[in-house]
């Protein structure tokens, strides 16, 4: 994790995601996993210039699989968007910061 990010778990998903106002963009990841690090650094960077804005949230899918089986959560790195607690839209895999910020951009208007 970073300083920019939260870390979230089965029993603070709720707490963090659910209930936040606001866009939170979960990432679902696992330490194994190259494309989820490759994209890390990116997620950090948009968090804190985003910082107010959205939250960006981490979730290791192999400590927290009751969540990542709520959301269907197959492929990693999963990116899931949620506004005012409701899922919204989802990224499937390493995507460059351009699409990443196009996203967060989108939500933050809509």
């Amino acid at each position: 994790m970073s300083e920019n990010t939260v870390a979230v778990t089965d029993s603070t998903f709720d707490g963090e995601v659910i209930n936040s106002t606001g866009l939170v963009l979960v990432d679902f990841w696992a330490a194994w996993c190259g494309p989820c690090r490759a994209i890390a650094p990116t997620l950090d960077a948009l968090a804190k210039e985003y910082a107010g804005q959205i939250k960006i949230a981490k979730l290791d899918v192999d400590s927290n699989q009751a969540t990542s089986m709520k959301y269907n959560v197959r492929s990693i790195p999963s990116l899931i968007f949620f506004k005012d607690g409701k899922h919204v839209d989802t990224l499937i895999g390493a995507h460059p910061r351009p699409a990443l910020e196009a996203k967060i951009k989108q939500h933050l208007a809509a």
